[in-house]
């Protein structure tokens, strides 16, 4: 989903910049940053950076064989993009929905004028993300879903709903289910079976609460593309 269109690509909650360093290395775009909290874990990642990727003070994006990069030890709610020119590609992954949902607001609400994609995967709680999404009138670019390690994961690339390309998003997923192939519909099909299980167990205490949320997933048609 990380296409050559942006100008600036922000691994944020990036911890040791596995997913970052590998978009440097891809020149994926002129500049990615690295964005965490933790000072020695940012200490630690800039000095690999300036190991495997020295800075070429300079040098056109051109005639590099890797992205320029930066390094940002600060909190991801506090991100202006301001002094930035072009278009952003925001990464949010491995934190719950709804951390991610104050990180999306807060970022698109302290940069209103920036032109800003958002590829989020976030680890639990999709439906409350998707809904925050929803109510800040992003929209839907591309979702895909896997697995690894036994765990699923929902991936969302997001943008201004008045974007070309850009459909509108569902509380529970779009085109997540419509597989274009069996393997994708078994892995849909368990994903929505226990995501169903899930809410249901929680409805146990919560049950009006829990019961938009049941009602929604219980009406995903699987299709076999």
């Amino acid at each position: 989903m990380v296409t050559s269109q942006y100008d600036h690509i922000w691994d944020c909650c990036c911890d040791h910049g596995f997913l970052g360093a590998a978009l440097v290395a891809k020149k994926a775009a002129p500049c990615v940053h690295f964005v965490d909290l933790v000072p020695d874990l940012m200490d630690q990642l800039e000095s690999k950076l300036k190991r495997y990727f020295p800075i070429v003070a300079g040098s056109d994006f051109a005639s590099l064989s890797y992205s320029q990069w930066e390094v940002h030890c600060m909190d991801l709610c506090q991100l202006q993009l301001k002094e930035f020119k072009g278009k952003h590609l925001v990464i949010i992954a491995g934190v719950g929905g709804d951390l991610m949902s104050a990180m999306v607001e807060a970022i698109t609400q302290n940069n209103a004028t920036a032109e800003i994609d958002f590829l989020l995967c976030p680890v639990h709680h999709h439906y409350t993300l998707r809904q925050q999404l929803i109510a800040l009138d992003l929209g839907l670019k591309a979702e895909t879903l896997m697995i690894e390690n036994r765990r699923y994961y929902e991936i969302i690339l997001t943008a201004p709903k008045n974007n070309i390309g850009v459909s509108a998003m569902s509380p529970v997923g779009n085109t997540i289910w419509q597989c274009p192939n069996q393997d994708e519909f078994n892995l849909a099909f368990n994903y929505l079976n226990k995501t169903l299980a899930h809410y249901k167990r929680k409805q146990r205490k919560n049950g009006a609460e829990m019961q938009p949320i049941i009602d929604a997933y219980s009406a995903v048609t699987l299709q076999l593309c």
